[in-house]
């Protein structure tokens, strides 16, 4: 299959222009992302992989997987960050402004008014339960978009592994987070880059 890079000038032209045409505009990010913080209950991430994977085809699922991988290198919240990088790679900082601004529009208002309700009711044993079952939930969506992610890692051993030891890490052996991060992004990044190279080279 051939990519703009190996086209002649006139053809990457033709490809370069169908790729710019088929990008979101700052509208249709707004747009996405205010849905996606409509429905978003629970857990952003999984709902956000449909929206840009599945139902517009932004991104294919390989790029998705970088993205969020990028992501979640960054301080801050993992969506929050998706919607920002999401919005720069298609129009810059007004992409970045509109993505933003349609994710978190709906959920602020939410929020404060329901933070103003459980002021009253936060006591009440039946609003207890409540988030008892909704935590419950968040759980299961975490849980559907770890396997979306391990997916396209299943022909890459070598991704895998650097997978499943991060998970051993924080999970099994409690290794803080920032200092996981600090040794296993460099090491993934030097084995991943000398592992592509070899591939090239073969």
């Amino acid at each position: 299959m051939q990519t703009p890079d190996s086209l002649s000038p006139p053809a990457a032209a033709t490809a370069s222009t169908v790729q710019a045409a088929l990008a979101p505009t700052s509208k249709e990010l707004f747009l996405g992302f205010l849905g996606l913080g409509m429905t978003a209950f629970g857990g952003a991430l999984p709902l956000a992989q449909r929206m840009v994977v599945e139902r517009h085809r932004w991104l294919t699922q390989a790029e998705f997987v970088e993205l969020l991988g990028l992501c979640q290198f960054l301080p801050g919240g993992n969506i929050i960050n998706l919607s920002v990088a999401l919005g720069m790679r298609f129009r810059g900082v007004r992409g970045a402004l509109a993505s933003i601004l349609g994710l978190i529009a709906v959920p602020s208002v939410v929020v404060v008014l329901l933070g103003m309700l459980y002021q009253h009711f936060q006591h009440d044993p039946h609003i207890k339960h409540l988030f008892a079952g909704l935590a419950a939930a968040a759980a299961g969506l975490l849980i559907q978009m770890a396997y979306k992610i391990i997916l396209p890692l299943r022909k890459n051993l070598v991704l895998a592994t650097l997978a499943v030891v991060c998970f051993i890490a924080i999970a099994l052996l409690r290794i803080p987070l920032l200092w996981t991060m600090l040794v296993m992004t460099p090491v993934s990044i030097v084995i991943t880059a000398k592992f592509a190279a070899k591939k090239g080279a073969s």
